[in-house]
């Protein structure tokens, strides 16, 4: 009797260590040494390869993953970091890619391929009273992770009170470590704005909008400059995005005064490359050469054209995605863009690199299941390419996460019942019909963020730091750690 309740003992203590691991389905051939799906001899995939209609058919386990999970905890220490965003990219959001691109059994290649995974809280501050806001907008989310700072909603690199925080890229920089900042939005837009930039209002993309919406922070008024211009000075080695507009517009003071941001640029000593054959021809990226790619007056154009859900969309045809004629060879892709700052960036002594799927959310906002879901297939490829390297490398922390959850829900098609919000139908890999609702909004283009935790999942050395529940805050420290940062350094 002894002798069994021991080994029930061993088993309850192997289940909850897995339990521990955050065993949600994101577990892959990521682990030092794998060799494409297998690890210390366990088949770690996770696709359901099997009839799902019989007993066992649609498990993605199929052994014991204690031993695989165990050898995929690194030592601690890494010489870089890859940080993946999908802007308004939570459980839902990944969830129908995977059932229209994939297959409900199948797996988001990079994606569902990382070894350990958990979730973050994402509340923000409200500005006035500093109690929790529970909705973060991408501003306030991506300064937690940049900073390790909470803040309010709208701030881009300032705690609630406007004062600015030093940020991971900007501690990279300062302790000798190459840098990049990769995006399919402007480079002004919140997320890439984050890791370069203090304003204390998000729109303050060049000094027009600056002396609008944040005088505080305008050149002529003593403060650091507008996005655009704190871009410049930030000087990542590697900055990839749209945003091309706002570099038409003047310097109303300081030492580039009357001069565009574009010519500001180019007296700063940056490579400006406008096309997707321009980035690809860049040899050199560092602080005598850092490239500039900016590749569209706004955000890039989503890679796949809209499907906008409608009211009583549930009643409608089902439809299948299509690609967005405005996607043309002249645009990279993201997957294209991380590999190519990847190569720009590695050396000796490591790099920082933030790469972000930005439209995702955008699509999200517009009721557009088909642009959602074919920039999560732009995620899924940039976090390929990002594990790629890293599986090679054996001294890279791949970090892969969402800033905030949205509104888009896959949910049962009743034609009988009403339903909320607007509704899209679309076929997917299985064949039957996919139901998309988006609830927050009557209105494509005013659908809002919702305040669910956020799946953050990692790969490498200190990737264990995502496991269980933490906060959007942790990212910064425990990055800036496992890149050994001194974070006074200036």
């Amino acid at each position: 009797m002894a002798q069994n309740l021991e080994k029930k003992k061993a088993r309850r203590a192997g289940a909850l260590a897995a339990a521990a691991l955050g065993l949600t389905g994101v577990l892959g051939a990521c682990s030092a040494g794998v060799d494409g799906d297998k690890a210390a001899d366990v088949d770690i995939s996770r696709a359901a390869t099997g009839d799902i209609t019989v007993h066992g058919g649609a498990r993605r386990l199929a052994e014991d993953q204690t031993q695989a999970i165990a050898d995929s905890i690194q030592k601690s220490g890494a010489k870089n970091v890859i940080l993946i965003i999908g802007d308004g990219t939570a459980n839902q959001e990944l969830t129908l890619a995977r059932n229209y691109q994939w297959g409900a059994a199948g797996a988001i290649p990079g994606i569902d391929e990382l070894p350990l995974s958990g979730d973050y809280t994402t509340y923000s501050l409200n500005k006035d009273t500093h109690k929790p806001d529970y909705t973060t907008d991408s501003a306030a989310s991506g300064t937690a992770w940049s900073t390790g700072t909470k803040t309010y909603n709208g701030a881009v690199g300032v705690d609630v009170n406007g004062v600015p925080q030093r940020t991971i890229l900007e501690i990279a920089r300062a302790n000798g470590l190459r840098t990049g900042d990769v995006t399919t939005t402007e480079l002004q837009d919140a997320t890439p704005a984050v890791q370069v930039a203090h304003v204390t209002q998000r729109k303050c993309y060049g000094p027009k909008e600056t002396t609008e919406k944040c005088p505080e922070n305008a050149l002529e008024n003593g403060g650091a400059g507008s996005i655009t211009e704190q871009l410049l000075a930030a000087r990542p080695d590697v900055t990839f995005g749209g945003g091309w507009a706002t570099f038409a517009q003047t310097a109303t003071a300081g030492r580039y005064q009357g001069k565009t941001l574009e010519a500001q640029a180019k007296e700063r000593g940056y490579q400006i490359v406008r096309s997707a054959d321009e980035m690809h021809d860049v040899t050199v990226a560092d602080q005598d050469k850092p490239v500039l790619g900016v590749f569209a007056d706004g955000n890039l154009p989503r890679i796949w054209d809209k499907a906008t859900a409608v009211k009583d969309g549930i009643e409608q045809p089902p439809v299948r995605c299509a690609p967005n004629p405005a996607f043309t060879s002249a645009t990279p892709k993201l997957g294209d863009m991380t590999q190519k700052a990847i190569d720009l960036l590695k050396n000796d002594k490591g790099f920082f690199l933030q790469v972000e799927s930005g439209s995702v959310d955008k699509a999200n906002h517009d009721a557009d299941p088909c642009g959602q879901i074919g920039e999560t297939v732009q995620l899924s490829d940039a976090v390929s390419k990002a594990l790629d390297f890293a599986k090679k490398d054996k001294n890279t922390l791949v970090i892969v996460t969402g800033d905030h959850a949205h509104t888009s829900q896959v949910v049962e098609p009743h034609p009988e019942l009403p339903m909320p919000g607007l509704t899209r139908l679309l076929t997917g890999r299985d064949g039957d019909p996919i139901a998309v609702n988006y609830g927050t909004s009557l209105e494509p283009g005013e659908e809002q963020h919702t305040g669910g935790q956020v799946r953050i999942a990692a790969y490498g050395p200190g990737a264990a730091n995502v496991v269980g529940l933490s906060d959007q805050t942790d990212p910064f420290f425990y990055i800036t750690d496992q890149l050994g940062l001194d974070r006074t350094k200036r």
